[in-house]
């Protein structure tokens, strides 16, 4: 981070206060750290007090041109290594995300080439306005990378998701944005994601309730850490993460079979998807009548695409998942020696925070030879940094 130009955008929400202990603790990293203040920030904080920690002038107004030599606002975007913005407000996150420059900080955004690492803080029904998450995708769809707020007691007095997370995550995300090497360059890797469907008749299928988003936001993180980066989907309705090549799938045989055409070509596998264990036996061609008060379908077992892929192997490194409702450990170490996996990342979907289709969860990883790794419940995205930096030191480990 040692003279690195960062530029940090702040905007007007309450969570301003926490930006200057990350200011505060960039500059004493040794970066050069430029703050950006739209007129609402500074309702919350002068100026004063990131010209302060940061050393550096803050600039709020686009005509307050202070250097003759250069025009501040193209100077800033020229020579930014990165941007933060944080806290992102929705207003921040409309016009970043529609092209509206009317002030220094959006007009500078628009003009850099530098990547943006995005805090967003707002009322909980703010964030989860549709227009706000349609910003939010065609951000990320852009490049952009997003620290997700995590849950708790607003200042609005809401209790729900909107608060920015706290400056030490957003450091680390910083830090691993400025990598000269990113972790997994070279690797390719493999994930599987959300669930699959087996048909009943034209109209009905026999699913369960992944949504996915465990699964992408690893493909993401994968990508983020240089790693290309292939995502086997079953049928969601996400967006696929920047620089990640996506294959759709509906049954547990296509998911098979993509993995097994595609794991030759493969460093590292990540089956996070929840594959049906059964199928219908026969799949009626017309829709199956209401005729009696009882109905029964004979199933069969599905290719179990992790035991396949752990028997054949060979040096690939191999993460499955275990959701559990009851007797976790027991079950996850069993799956992990069963079908020869490197690690097993399990969680209880019975408890609150950890369930299906979520933003957050709650997680546990094992290997042979026992517990490596243990998070509180946070956001799917943080869950999934975490796991691949733990999956490309175990990598390194093993070069």
């Amino acid at each position: 981070m040692k003279g690195k130009r960062i530029v940090v955008g702040v905007s007007g929400g309450i969570a301003v206060f926490k930006v200057a202990g990350l200011v505060s603790q960039l500059a004493q990293r040794g970066a050069d750290v430029r703050v950006i203040m739209t007129r609402s920030a500074t309702q919350f904080v002068t100026p004063l007090t990131f010209q302060t920690l940061s050393r550096n002038a803050v600039a709020v107004d686009t005509f307050d041109e202070k250097d003759p030599a250069v025009v501040s606002h193209i100077d800033l975007a020229d020579h930014a290594d990165l941007f933060v913005l944080a806290p992102a407000t929705a207003n921040l996150l409309g016009k970043l995300a529609n092209g509206i420059g009317d002030d220094m900080l959006s007009t500078t955004l628009l003009a850099t080439q530098a990547p943006i690492l995005i805090a967003p803080a707002m009322n909980v029904h703010m964030y989860e306005n549709p227009i706000v998450q349609e910003n939010m995708a065609k951000l990320a769809r852009l490049g952009c990378r997003f620290i997700e707020p995590g849950s708790g007691q607003l200042a609005c007095g809401y209790v729900g998701r909107g608060r920015m997370e706290e400056p030490e995550q957003i450091l680390e995300a910083v830090e691993e944005m400025l990598a000269p090497t990113p972790l997994l360059a070279g690797r390719r890797v493999l994930v599987t994601a959300g669930p699959t469907r087996e048909s009943l008749d034209p109209v009905r299928y026999l699913s369960n309730r992944s949504s996915g988003k465990m699964g992408y936001a690893i493909a993401e993180a994968f990508a983020r850490a240089g790693a290309d980066t292939l995502l086997v989907s079953g049928p969601t309705s996400l967006v696929c993460p920047p620089s990640v090549r996506r294959v759709e799938v509906w049954t547990a045989q296509e998911m098979y079979q993509m993995v097994m055409q595609e794991m030759e070509r493969t460093d590292i596998i990540i089956k996070a998807a929840a594959v049906a264990d059964y199928r219908p036996v026969r799949v009626s061609e017309s829709k199956i009548k209401k005729n009696s008060e009882t109905f029964t379908v004979e199933m069969e077992r599905t290719p179990d695409i992790a035991w396949e892929v752990g028997r054949n192997k060979g040096s690939r490194f191999l993460v499955g998942f275990a959701a559990e409702t009851d007797q976790v450990e027991e079950h996850a170490r069993a799956k992990l020696s069963k079908k020869n996996m490197d690690l097993v990342v399990a969680n209880d979907v019975s408890k609150p925070g950890a369930g299906f289709d979520g933003d957050t969860n709650i997680v546990t990883v094992w290997d042979a030879d026992g517990e490596v790794l243990r998070l509180p419940q946070m956001a799917k995205t943080e869950v999934a940094r975490r796991l691949v930096a733990l999956i490309g030191e175990r990598l390194h480990g093993r070069d």
